[in-house]
């Protein structure tokens, strides 16, 4: 065979990921915080970029340039209608109704709404596959914000120093010395180490043990030795001044146990007795509701038992938590839905999740007018393209989590209406096929969104449930909706009737859900319930 040079001329199909439509992607799985600071970013790369801070109502802004939306006439660059002045991203879908009715009349004060009308699905007259009626505002609004120009120079000058006058019936008090913060836990007891422990070594040593604290207050892995060596003195001081700071307070506080904190609340209660001190050398009996196994140990009978337990429940394992004042994240949804008060359902995107964004046009061919080179010309030119395209991203992903949500909306009615019994199982691939969209779309789409629905907030992954096979081929049921229905028998049952993982089989599958013990147990665990003998043991001390 003949070695030889040739040229070949071939044909063939590959995908090609842009870098727009990488841009595309991962907007769908950013979160509204995540969202926000990415268009933060680019703003600050982009001049032809600015967020919008006006209200939005339709007017124009400060500088004159208007914004897009219908029956303005034209076609503004980048393929968004508009003026061709200032350009924004919107969104604007009603009337999901099952048919197609046009675009109808505009609201009155000429702004379209971001809205979809959804029937329930015992009135609901058309298919999943119904059409989605849209049009294009270019506004995503979000009216906390303002850039001053309603009048915020006549209440600085009414309350500030342009207008010579102080407020607050001119008292030139700081507001700033009014602020109060709340006391951190290493505050609190650095204040008791300088009182109870005078000499500077000892406050040293008991600094270092501080600095050792977890967040419930323990000292997990104390070793008096190594901080003894690390600190240059001798092991029987570190171990003196530990015992000085257990009287601190919150009782319990450095503690190297479980026991040892119990311990330590105890004797401050005058209640660490032989008996109870033999109790907590045999914490895993009380786990375990072994009441037999406790008198037995501590000598006593099972109404001192019912004494030491109310004692223990009474003290706090965690004392450093008293002092975590961290605020709660709350979670602000990505969608709002509502009932219609003609039957159905209203879905809104939040507008304080949607960044509005705005294309300038002005400056954009002011700027290109006066660009003097190719380089300048062509920078303009990417970063113009770029911006349009940030734009047509971000309505596009706004569209499509509004398509989503409303499917899971028509998939899951019953669960808005009846509750979580009528959860039905559900997986990507159901709401992929019903909108015309690829799993992995929809997967991305449901990532770390959540929506306000009548029953609460949840994150669009909470509908997509495992579905457990019914009994005698009937229809499945959602995984969710069993452990709802588990959880609710085991609460409703009595002392003398707790009901075993078999019985809570028997019952389901007499009920139609065909299910196998070690799922009951699964389930059961998962939720953090004891056994049939743990519960049966505590509802009988109970009594």
């Amino acid at each position: 065979m003949a070695l030889a040079q040739r040229l070949d001329l071939r044909q063939a199909q590959t995908l090609v990921m842009t870098p727009q439509l990488q841009q595309a992607i991962k907007l769908l799985q950013l979160s509204n915080i995540e969202l926000s600071d990415f268009v933060d970013r680019e703003i600050e790369q982009n001049p032809l970029l600015e967020r919008d801070s006006g209200p939005a109502d339709g007017g124009s802004d400060p500088a004159g340039s208007d914004f897009g939306g219908d029956g303005a006439g034209g076609e503004a660059p980048g393929g968004l209608d508009g003026p061709g002045g200032m350009e924004a991203n919107g969104l604007s879908i009603d009337g999901l109704n099952g048919r197609d009715d046009g675009p109808g009349p505009a609201p009155s004060d000429g702004r379209t709404r971001d809205t979809v009308e959804m029937t329930s699905s015992d009135t609901l007259a058309a298919s999943s596959e119904a059409p989605l009626d849209t049009d294009f505002e270019n506004v995503y609004g979000d009216d906390r914000f303002s850039d001053g120009s309603d009048g915020g120079s006549e209440v600085y000058g009414a309350y500030g120093e342009r207008g010579g006058r102080s407020g607050f019936d001119d008292d030139d008090s700081n507001l700033e010395a009014t602020l109060t913060s709340e006391k951190n836990l290493r505050d609190h007891l650095t204040e008791q180490l300088k009182i109870d422990l005078p000499d500077l070594g000892d406050q040293l040593i008991g600094l270092a043990l501080i600095d050792m604290l977890d967040e419930a207050g323990w000292l997990v892995g104390f070793d008096a030795q190594a901080i003894a060596e690390q600190l240059g003195c001798g092991a029987d001081r570190v171990e003196r001044v530990l015992a000085a700071c257990q009287r601190f307070d919150p009782p319990g506080i450095f503690a190297r146990s479980l026991k040892e904190c119990l311990a330590i609340q105890l004797r401050e209660k005058n209640r660490l007795d032989p008996a109870m001190a033999a109790l907590l050398d045999n914490l895993e009996l009380l786990a375990a509701r072994n009441l037999p196994a406790i008198m037995k140990v501590c000598g006593v009978d099972a109404e001192d038992v019912a004494d030491m337990v109310a004692d223990i429940r009474k003290l706090n394992p965690k004392p450093a938590l008293a002092f975590d004042h961290t605020p709660a994240q709350l979670v602000t949804p990505d969608i709002l839905m509502r009932p219609n008060p003609g039957g159905g359902w209203l879905i809104d995107l939040n507008p304080d999740t949607l960044p509005r964004v705005l294309v300038n046009h002005r400056y954009f061919a002011r700027i290109s007018d006066s660009a003097k080179n190719k380089a300048d010309k062509e920078y303009i030119s990417e970063r113009f393209q770029s911006a349009n395209w940030l734009v047509k991203s971000l309505h596009q992903r706004a569209t499509t989590i509004l398509k989503v949500a409303s499917e899971i909306i028509r998939q899951q009615d019953a669960f808005f209406i009846h509750g979580v019994s009528h959860l039905r199982p559900l997986i990507l691939r159901d709401i992929a096929e019903a909108i015309g969209m690829h799993e992995s779309t929809v997967s991305r789409v449901t990532t770390n969104k959540f929506m306000a629905t009548p029953r609460g907030v949840f994150e669009l992954k909470y509908f997509f449930t495992s579905a457990i096979q019914g009994a005698d081929g009937q229809a499945a049921h959602s995984a969710e909706a069993v452990r709802h229905r588990i959880k609710t028998m085991i609460d409703a049952e009595k002392p003398e009737d707790v009901l075993s993982d078999d019985k809570l089989v028997e019952i389901l599958r007499a009920e139609g859900i065909d299910i196998a013990r070690r799922t009951v147990a699964k389930y059961r665990e998962a939720m953090k319930i004891p056994s049939s003998v743990q519960r049966r043991r505590a509802k009988m001390s109970r009594m």
